[in-house]
C-alpha cells in the first residue's frame, strides 16, 4: 500500500443489516482498505458478567479494556489513515488518546443519541471528547456535541445499501400470501412502538411486524413475523401495501435508518412528519405521506390500501429520489473520510 493511500480500521458489528456491514461494502466499492474489528467481541464472557457490567456498570462492555488494546494493536500494525466507530463503540479514552499520537483521524459516526437514558453510558461519554470528528445522524444533539468541546460535529445522516436495499417482491401465489399486509413495520419493539402499533390492529387492518420482542406484547403478538434478514425484508416491503417508517423520540430521531431503505426497496411510505424528513421527500403525497398522529397514520393506511395508483406513485418517486440521490453508505463514508 502506498504511504498516502486511505485506509480504515473499522469498529463495529459487520453483520449485513448493520451499519459496520453497510461500510465494509462500501469500503471495498471505493476501493478503500479496511480492517473490521468486531465490535461484538466486547461484550463477550459469562451472562452474570455482562448483566453485571449493563446493568451495574453504566452499560459498560464485559471485556473493554482488552478488546480496546485489540484495537490498539491493530492500528498500530495496519497503520491507517483513519479509525472509524460506530455508535457507542467499546473504545475507552486512554486507547483513544494512544491512537491519536500516531496520527490516524479518529471518527465516529454515532448511530444513536448517548443521551438517551436507554443507552447512558459513563464510560463511553469519558471517551466521546477523544475523537477528532463525531458525524451524528440527527440534527437534536449536535449542539450537545459540540458542547463537548474537542471533536469536530457534522450531521451526516443514514443511507441504503444497494447490494442490500432494491425492490423484490414476493413472486407466485404462495409468497404472495404469505408477505401479503395493509401495513408492515420493521423493528424492534418497545413500549413506546407498541402503543403506536396496537390502535392499527384495533382498526382491523392487517399487520406484519419484523423485529425483535413483537410476540412478548399481547396486543402485537398475533402479528409478530420475528426477524427478517434482508431477502425476507425485500419480500415483506413488496408484499405490502403500505410501510410505516417510525422514529425514536427517545433518540430525538428526525429519521431513521428504514427513511432510505425502505424506498431504495419499493415500498409505499407513511411516515412521520419530521423536518428532516420533509427535507429528503419534499412536499406532502409527493414521495410519502406525512403523518403527525396516529390516526393520521391509519387514515393514510386505509385511503392507500383502496388506491393502488396513488401507492404505485408514490412507491416510484420515492424510489426514484433515494436510488438518484447522495443516499447510499458510500455516499457516508466518502463524507466522512474528506471531512475528517
Amino acid at each position: 500500500m502506498k504511504p498516502d493511500a486511505t485506509s480504515v480500521v473499522l469498529v463495529a458489528n459487520p453483520e449485513v443489516i448493520h451499519v459496520g456491514g453497510h461500510l465494509v461494502t462500501a469500503a471495498k466499492a471505493l476501493g478503500i482498505a479496511v480492517e473490521i474489528v468486531d465490535s461484538r467481541d466486547a461484550y463477550a464472557g459469562p451472562r452474570w458478567q455482562q448483566k453485571l457490567n449493563w446493568w451495574m456498570r453504566g452499560h459498560r462492555p464485559a471485556r473493554l479494556s482488552d478488546f480496546s488494546g485489540r484495537v490498539v494493536d491493530a492500528v498500530r500494525r495496519v497503520k491507517p489513515t483513519h479509525l472509524i466507530t460506530t455508535g457507542l463503540a467499546p473504545l475507552d479514552a486512554r486507547s483513544l488518546r494512544a491512537i491519536g499520537q500516531w496520527g490516524p483521524r479518529r471518527v465516529n459516526f454515532l448511530t444513536d443519541d448517548p443521551w438517551n437514558r436507554a443507552h447512558r453510558a459513563p464510560w463511553f461519554m469519558d471517551a466521546l471528547g477523544h475523537y477528532d470528528h463525531i458525524f451524528s445522524p440527527r440534527r437534536a444533539n449536535l449542539a450537545d456535541l459540540m458542547a463537548i468541546g474537542g471533536p469536530s460535529v457534522s450531521y451526516l445522516p443514514f443511507a441504503y445499501a444497494p447490494d442490500q436495499h432494491f425492490p423484490e417482491p414476493p413472486v407466485g401465489d404462495d409468497e404472495r400470501a404469505q408477505y401479503s399486509a395493509d401495513v408492515v413495520f420493521a423493528g424492534g419493539a418497545d413500549p413506546e412502538r407498541v402503543a403506536i402499533v396496537t390502535p392499527f390492529l384495533e382498526a382491523g387492518l392487517r399487520v406484519a411486524l419484523y423485529g425483535g420482542y413483537w410476540d412478548r406484547y399481547p396486543a402485537t403478538r398475533a402479528a409478530a413475523r420475528g426477524h427478517a434478514d434482508p431477502r425476507r425484508l425485500r419480500k415483506a416491503i413488496g408484499g405490502a401495501h403500505v410501510s410505516l417508517c417510525l422514529v425514536r423520540r427517545a433518540n430525538r430521531d428526525g429519521h431513521s435508518m428504514r427513511t432510505f431503505e425502505v424506498p431504495a426497496m419499493g415500498g409505499c411510505m407513511v411516515i412521520e412528519d419530521t423536518a428532516e424528513h420533509r427535507t429528503f421527500f419534499g412536499a406532502p403525497d409527493d414521495a410519502v405521506i406525512y403523518a403527525r398522529s396516529v390516526a393520521d397514520m391509519i387514515e393514510a393506511v386505509r385511503a392507500l390500501v383502496q388506491d393502488p395508483d396513488r401507492r404505485n406513485r408514490l412507491a416510484d418517486r420515492s424510489h426514484r429520489l433515494v436510488a438518484n440521490g447522495p443516499f447510499t453508505y458510500a455516499d457516508r463514508l466518502r463524507s466522512m473520510l474528506e471531512a475528517a
